[in-house]
């Protein structure tokens, strides 16, 4: 395989997170009044252990065994954005934090130009902004921002996640070296950490039906565990820019699912999203979609 082609390879295998990232809104709608914080325990746990039971079956084991600073980096970059988004949604008004928060793959396109061997064109940050203005246009619904007198912390906090996510996920090139089997291990440190807060910031709300603990059980699966595996495997190998235009599309196809679901409806603003993220994130991926053949 060509380094060409493995580029692309891994960039599709991250692509395949921002997928399962969009089904977020619609399994945690599922999961019922669990509290963020444990939600976040149960999720993590759940992907965290079955990643080290695959890893033991495969004789592995041996991959978890990383330096310091590599565990703290994981950890910190894994639970500091869960830990800064719900504080940011707890203490701002929920679309202005989101919106705030949703400063992360305009932040990764722009910080992926101090990389090595990696160079930011015109076209990544165009592709970019269409795609942060359609997720603006989504999560405001067309409507203006409030930003209310005395939410600092609130905003304080969404500039902080985004600052957690877009830094970990440029950073984890330079450590190219770590195995994306180690994740396992992140996700079993949020998960604890995740525990420890939910202890004592939350009510404890367990799931009531088996339809909720399925969704808790999905969330588990897939976003807020597969995902975090394909997305390492993404940023370390694969066309970051394109990842980081293309995770716009996450708030898209997320309000698209709730809108088959029965939990929205199809206005303007989402056909202008659509649109608008569509466009964008092929204007950042032209180079990949276009490439001419040698």
């Amino acid at each position: 395989m060509t380094a060409e082609a493995a580029r692309m390879r891994a960039t599709i295998i991250g692509l395949s997170a921002v997928l399962m990232w969009a089904t977020l809104g619609l399994f945690g709608a599922g999961s019922g009044s669990v509290p963020p914080f444990l939600l976040n325990a149960l999720c993590f746990g759940l992907s965290g252990c079955l990643a080290i039971i695959w890893l033991a079956i495969r004789g592995k084991l041996s991959l978890m065994k990383q330096p310091l600073k590599v565990w703290a980096f994981g950890t910190i970059g894994l639970f500091g954005f869960h830990f800064f988004y719900f504080t940011a949604i707890r203490n701002a008004p929920p679309v202005d934090a989101n919106l705030i928060n949703y400063m992360w793959p305009l932040l990764i396109v722009v910080f992926s130009a101090l990389l090595p061997g990696e160079s930011l064109r015109f076209h990544h940050v165009i592709g970019t902004l269409l795609g942060l203005f359609g997720a603006a246009l989504l999560i405001t619904g067309g409507e203006g921002l409030s930003f209310a007198g005395g939410s600092a912390l609130g905003y304080g906090a969404a500039v902080t996640s985004c600052l957690f996510w877009s830094t970990y996920s440029v950073l984890s090139r330079r450590l190219g070296e770590v195995p994306t089997e180690a994740v396992a291990g992140f996700c079993l440190m949020t998960a604890l950490l995740s525990a420890v807060c939910h202890v004592f910031l939350e009510e404890t709300v367990w799931p009531s039906q088996a339809t909720e603990w399925m969704s808790v059980a999905a969330l588990g699966l897939f976003p807020v565990g597969l995902a975090f595996f394909t997305w390492d495997i993404g940023v370390k190998r694969g066309d970051i820019q394109v990842l980081g235009a293309a995770a716009y599309s996450a708030p898209l196809l997320s309000t698209l699912l709730l809108i088959a679901f029965g939990f929205g409806s199809f206005t303007l603003s989402v056909s202008l999203a659509c649109i608008a993220i569509t466009v964008g994130a092929l204007i950042a991926a032209k180079d990949m979609i276009f490439r001419r053949s040698p």
